[in-house]
């Protein structure tokens, strides 16, 4: 395999290309961990100057207007990123508008990739949100769909969905699962989210993939820094490509924004990836994935 770099994308069913290493602007709801829009238009900006091709956004950030400013300042043409959203409550007439909101919004003629936030609202609604991303897909205002937080019972019954709308519409008419984003790290593996991914080519983003510097005293973490001579966000974020993921990284800080980039230049060895393997399940954000479907 050739050796990864910023530039490496990995193939969508959709045909398109994701890049491997995105930026994220935020990490939850929580106003602390907010960028406000200006701080996101300044981030954006030093990640697009960094190498970033790929920033994820969502309705619930408020940072779609931000993104789309920052990319008009930059001198890149609009295939040159991939930019996602995501709809902050499922429902057929709310996901419509979301959608048309985030584009008037960023002023973007379509997004990359669009998801809802969570499965939170129950089956009526989740159905409701798919069909509006289906025809937004079909009307071209979206180019690839996939899933954010949700668990395996919620990815089943997408799939029923999909199943549905083929027979309704036609075969390939029901959409697709491109994309799964879920909170990853080493403290939080999720096994069987991974592993029905992985069984249906859906490609898999990790945010807080630094854990919010939560874990960066841990020793394993402090061991293989000294080891490899990178900080611990460079591990955590190797950590993450290595296992294919596609880590949404967050920072307001230039030279952060810049280091976190700088992680293509080694190459954690099997024995100390089997060091970060850990058997804990402790999200440092909200876990709607456990969520039963009713809710």
């Amino acid at each position: 395999m050739a050796p990864l770099s910023i530039a490496s994308s990995y193939k969508l069913k959709t045909g398109y290309d994701i890049p491997i290493l995105g930026f994220g602007t935020a990490g939850d709801v929580e106003a602390k961990y907010k960028l406000e829009d200006i701080e996101t238009h300044t981030a954006v900006k030093q990640a697009l100057k960094v190498g970033y091709r790929h920033i994820d956004s969502a309705q619930m950030y408020g940072t779609e207007r931000a993104i789309g400013q920052a990319f008009k300042a930059s001198a890149l043409n609009r295939s040159d990123i991939f930019v996602t959203s995501k709809t902050r409550t499922n429902g057929y007439q709310e996901t419509k508008d979301a959608i048309e909101t985030g584009l008037k919004e960023s002023g973007l003629e379509f997004f990359d990739l669009y998801l809802p936030h969570s499965p939170y609202g129950g089956t009526l609604a989740r159905k409701g949100t798919w069909r509006a991303l289906v025809e937004a897909k079909e009307a071209g205002k979206i180019r690839s769909l996939g899933v954010s937080n949700f668990g395996v019972h919620h990815m089943e019954e997408i799939e029923s969905f999909i199943a549905e709308l083929e027979s309704e519409l036609g075969h390939g008419n029901g959409g697709e699962i491109s994309v799964g984003q879920w909170e990853l790290h080493p403290w939080l593996h999720r096994p069987d989210i991974v592993n029905f991914c992985r069984d249906r080519n859906i490609v898999i983003e990790a945010y807080c993939p630094l854990i919010r510097g939560q874990r960066m005293e841990e020793p394993v973490i402090k061991t293989l820094s000294q080891k490899y001579g990178k900080s611990g966000a460079q591990t955590l974020i190797h950590w993450s490509l290595q296992k294919g993921y596609v880590p949404l990284p967050k920072s307001a800080t230039p030279l952060r924004i810049a280091a976190n980039a700088d992680v293509f230049d080694f190459e954690l060895s099997s024995e100390d990836m089997k060091l970060l393997e850990t058997d804990d399940c402790a999200p440092c954000t909200w876990n709607p994935a456990a969520a039963p479907l009713e809710k």
